[in-house]
């Protein structure tokens, strides 16, 4: 199972992810007392009924502006319905939802980031499973693929709640104009526009970056697990999650020696740091920043909800944009890996069940997209994104047949995940092979 400060020190995912990494606080207030800003349509939430005098507990990793950001999108759901919702947010979400359980404390629903975590919750039996209504609306609004992330020994403990895509290329939109250069739209154009760029200009095309502190070397298995997905297929990405494969599998040696074909061409990197080797010292954020610049680096792969300076502009014809990471076929469904939470419930009644389905609705996921977050709700309306990034993500996410899987390292085992995973790809940029790699990652199975 994989820390929740672990998964918050991936600054790049959202933009409170920085204040959650580096507070180490909770914060906690109310939401019923929050007026939505405008006239409220309380129409749409008359379905949920008249709920004056309820106060509902929801407690979840998310502080700073994220929380912010879920405060005001229910805000006029409790201004209609009459509900108290009351958050608190942590930063040590992971044990301290354990511990209040424990006290007999437990909140009277959570956000969970972890399918691991809601795995282990459902087996301890403190989780009420979801209705038939929220299943419905789960059924209705999401693929089958988020659902079994939140479905337990066939039971259904949770909806999900927003999500976060990986999968992503941001590349210098000055750069690319003065070029003629265009979005790839398959994994061998990509390696041809590379080649092409090098070719033109005489310089390094890409800039990436793995360290992360204590956590460096995880935004290299970002790449691997693009890459797997995209070369063997979501069947072989599960079983390479599940350990029904070895890690260096023939399938996952291929998958690398593809990432290879950029990361380890020191005529293609490491732009603006130095050769191959930088790209061990170089921090993720630094990576992604050089895009910007219009002068040193062409390309970077990271999140697509990554976020820049204020004086950045984020859009086609702006500073920076960005292209999904291209699949083997152009005509192919979308293949994207990312993250996200799930609304599980501790407490069995009708107020925390008309909040279990306010949450599990297209109508929460539209409330949640205008003020800044990415929902993967089917019903969302992403022209309501208040940038061109989000709605991209958002597209990105609806496109037909899309595939989603939930990011590998956070669904491995601690000593896997969050460790010889880690190190293998660093040892892999300082000069290790694949092969040697893939092997001392497997013997993380077996410590």
């Amino acid at each position: 199972m994989r820390s929740v400060n672990r998964r918050l020190r991936r600054a790049v995912t959202f933009a409170s992810a920085l204040v959650l990494a580096t507070t180490g606080v909770a914060a906690c207030s109310s939401g019923g007392g929050q007026s939505a800003e405008g006239d409220v349509d309380c129409a749409k939430y008359e379905q949920w009924g008249d709920l004056s005098g309820e106060t509902i507990n929801i407690y979840s990793p998310y502080v700073g502006a994220d929380q912010e950001r879920l405060e005001n999108s229910w805000a006029g759901f409790s201004q209609c319905t009459g509900a108290e919702i009351v958050y608190e947010g942590s930063t040590d979400f992971e044990s301290q939802i354990q511990v209040r359980i424990q006290g007999g404390n437990a909140p009277d629903i959570a956000f969970i980031p972890q399918p691991a975590l809601l795995n282990t919750l459902a087996q301890q039996d403190v989780l009420i499973p979801a209705s038939d209504a929220v299943a419905a609306s789960v059924e209705a609004g999401w693929s089958e693929s988020f659902s079994d992330y939140a479905t337990v020994d066939g039971i259904l403990y949770g909806s999900p709640l927003t999500t976060g895509v990986k999968s992503y290329v941001w590349y210098s939109v000055p750069l690319f104009e003065a070029g003629g250069y265009e979005a790839p739209t398959t994994w061998q154009e990509l390696l041809d526009l590379t080649a092409q760029i090098q070719a033109d200009t005489g310089q390094r095309v890409w800039c990436d970056g793995f360290e992360s502190g204590a956590a460096t070397g995880w935004p290299g298995t970002d790449w691997l697990e693009d890459l797997v997905l995209r070369t063997a297929g979501e069947d072989v990405y599960d079983q390479w999650i599940a350990h029904e494969i070895p890690f260096d599998d023939p399938q996952i040696v291929a998958a690398l020696d593809e990432v290879g074909k950029i990361l380890k061409n020191a005529d293609y990197v490491n732009a603006g740091f130095g050769d191959v080797t930088s790209i061990a010292s170089t921090n993720q954020i630094d990576a992604l920043t050089a895009v910007t610049d219009g002068e040193s680096c062409y390309m970077s792969h990271r999140t697509a909800s990554a976020t820049f300076d204020e004086d950045v502009t984020v859009a086609p014809d702006g500073d920076v944009w960005g292209f999904y990471l291209p699949g083997t076929s152009a005509d192919a469904p979308k293949q994207l890996v990312g993250g996200g939470e799930f609304t599980v419930a501790f407490t069995e009644s009708d107020a925390v069940e008309s909040v279990r389905q306010y949450l599990a609705s297209d109508t929460w996921a539209n409330d949640i997209v205008t003020q800044g977050m990415v929902s993967a709700n089917t019903g969302v309306d992403a022209s309501n994104a208040p940038t061109p990034q989000l709605e991209n993500a958002i597209e990105l996410l609806q496109s037909d047949g899309a595939v989603f899987r939930f990011d590998a390292s956070d669904l491995m085992p601690t000593a896997v995940g969050g460790g010889t995973f880690w190190k293998g790809m660093t040892d892999w940029v300082l000069g290790s092979t694949t092969a040697q790699v893939l092997s001392d990652i497997e013997s993380g199975w077996n410590d």
